[in-house]
């Protein structure tokens, strides 16, 4: 992995020393059903993966300068959105999305830290989609990637590889793929803002829209703090439509606008790559260079 560094200028009798600085320090460690992140010694996020749960997801996701989470989980209003997760409804009748194991389930099977310590820790996952009675129709591979840019940014690259090990119909669902659910305090209902690539806001103009990014953010105090998603320009849809919701939701699903208007197929042995990145940051879309964020992260490998 590249090593950030930090350039320091310090001018001393007439000469400037340039001097690197370390990034980050970015260790994990694995307790039962969970592994644990941290950031500079900081309490960052976890991967949950408990037999107990609808799917894998991140709970909390902590920002760089409460130390609070900027997403939510089981809130009153829709108790089925997990913070940060991958799931998806209507899957061959299936559900992997909302409540009720019996419904069906995202299994983790080999959930590893791969990497950690140094300025990167890398969680490789396995997963099965399963339901009682019926056949397994998707298995997930995962790799997580978990940085820190700055002192304001720290980010979550999630590269997902769908694999249809039978036929696979998705009907019309809005309940599908990488989701974020936002702290309420962060939501446009209590002041926060969401925000698109083409800087329209709000759910009423982003709803269905298309756009490569989503930035939500509101103020905690004297600071700002937000999340974005990116979607990776080879996804698959590229750039998604984007289902949001003022009360603190956005998800890039393509599976809520398919193009026959009913379902989306994919016959036994399609794969599906989709990468993600998340940047949890400190600032409004502007003072956190999302959009120039986004420039670098769309030219990479």
């Amino acid at each position: 992995m590249r090593r950030l560094f930090i350039n320091i200028l310090l001018i001393f009798a007439g000469l400037v020393v340039v001097l690197p600085v370390s990034a980050a320090k970015i260790t994990a460690v694995k307790v039962g059903s969970k592994i644990n992140v941290t950031v500079n010694g900081k309490y960052f996020t976890s991967y949950i993966f408990s037999n107990d749960e609808k799917y894998p997801f991140f709970y909390p996701v902590n920002g760089p300068v409460s130390g609070g989470s900027v997403t939510s989980m089981r809130n009153g209003e829709y108790p089925h959105h997990s913070s940060l997760f991958f799931g998806c409804d209507q899957v061959n009748g299936g559900n992997y999305w909302q409540e009720g194991l019996e419904r069906g389930r995202i299994i983790s099977v080999n959930a590893e830290i791969l990497k950690q310590g140094g300025d990167t820790v890398i969680i490789t996952d396995e997963c099965i989609w399963s339901r009682p009675g019926a056949l397994s129709p998707v298995k997930d591979t995962r790799k997580i990637i978990i940085t820190s840019p700055s002192v304001s940014v720290s980010q979550i690259d999630v590269e997902i590889k769908m694999e249809m090990l039978i036929d696979v119909t998705i009907r019309k669902t809005n309940h599908s793929l990488f989701s974020a659910r936002m702290a309420a305090d962060l939501s446009v209902k209590n002041g926060g803002t969401m925000i698109n690539a083409e800087g329209i806001k709000s759910e009423k103009d982003t709803f269905g829209k298309n756009s490569p990014w989503m930035d939500f953010y509101g103020k905690r105090g004297e600071a700002i703090e937000g999340l974005a998603i990116f979607q990776y320009p080879s996804n698959p849809w590229y750039p998604s439509p984007w289902f949001t919701r003022d009360y603190g939701f956005m998800s890039p699903t393509p599976m809520y606008w398919p193009e026959n208007e009913k379902e989306t197929f994919m016959k036994k042995g399609t794969v599906l790559n989709l990468r993600y990145r998340v940047l949890v940051h400190a600032g409004d879309h502007i003072q956190a260079k999302i959009a120039e964020a986004f420039e670098n992260y769309k030219n990479e490998k």
